[in-house]
């Protein structure tokens, strides 16, 4: 299943995941002191990102139902379809333009790149 989320629910994401399973009451007090959101907000939210099937409440408890790197995976690929085509080697030739690599940066995505080839 795909799921997108904005920048804001991303944002509430990340306290949720770091806290769940966390009460709604203990939700709107997070956002209102980290995110600076209203009571309304925090519930409207809740309520969207249930639709979307990515948090769940029961008993006033809030819950995810899709893990970080789930959301990390699913943005990282509209992110790449959308501004680079689809293509990997694109994204990493704009996103190193300007910027240098630690030797252990490279390393890191010389394995990386050697673990997911296909025919290793």
């Amino acid at each position: 299943m795909g799921y997108h989320i904005s920048d804001s629910e991303y944002r509430f994401m990340e306290i949720l995941w770091e806290e769940e399973p966390v009460s709604s009451m203990e939700l709107v007090r997070l956002c209102s002191n980290r995110l600076n959101w209203k009571k309304s907000t925090t519930y409207t939210v809740i309520r969207n990102l249930s639709e979307k099937q990515i948090v769940y409440s029961e008993n006033a408890i809030v819950r995810t139902r899709v893990s970080r790197g789930c959301i990390q995976r699913q943005e990282s690929s509209c992110f790449l379809n959308r501004k680079f085509g689809g293509s990997l080697p694109s994204f990493i030739a704009a996103y190193l333009q300007d910027r240098k690599l630690t030797r252990e940066e490279a390393e890191r995505l010389q394995k990386l790149i050697w673990d997911a080839a296909e025919d290793k």
